[in-house]
């Protein structure tokens, strides 16, 4: 039996419950969140980590985190084939940092305002661009940071540049 997104082409929050990391972690540390549910055989993301805090039961079961062990490195989004690596954290000003996998071009400059979106590519909000670590210094996937409201935190997982 084909699962919810499997039919629609995204994720819900309902079908990532189990993988959200607890608020108070968020607010502790960024911390990596896998979107990731296929049971696949890949372990890129555990083979990246230097401090062991992603688990596998199997090679094919999704990868599970362990945010007490994980420091918010990057270096699981940097590998995740299928982009499906985001880190995030809550700041103590109450605003939301992500970062998150970008594969589009033109790359967005640190210090815009960029349309936040969320699973659905629908727009959220604004969100304002503090980081660019361009491919070229990557995986190959640039990872951008983005600054936004506190609360878009688990929702927003993509950005459109919207220059004139």
């Amino acid at each position: 039996m084909a699962r919810e997104y499997e039919r629609t082409g995204f994720l819900t929050m309902e079908d990532l419950k189990e993988e959200m990391p607890p608020v108070e972690a968020l607010r502790k540390k960024q911390v990596a969140m896998i979107e990731c549910l296929q049971e696949i055989p890949c372990d890129s993301c555990i083979q990246a980590c230097p401090f062991n805090a992603i688990l596998k039961e199997t090679i094919i079961t999704p990868p599970k985190v362990d945010f007490d062990k994980c420091t918010g490195c990057t270096l699981c989004a940097r590998i995740c084939p299928g982009l499906a690596v985001f880190i995030l954290h809550v700041t103590d000003d109450g605003k939301g940092r992500v970062i998150l996998p970008y594969e589009f071009l033109p790359l967005p400059l640190v210090g815009e305002t960029v349309q936040a979106l969320d699973r659905e590519g629908m727009p959220v909000g604004e969100a304002r661009v503090i980081r660019v670590l361009p491919p070229e210094k990557n995986e190959k996937t640039a990872l951008i940071t983005l600054e936004l409201a506190e609360d878009l935190v688990m929702r927003v997982r993509s950005f459109r540049v919207s220059r004139r």
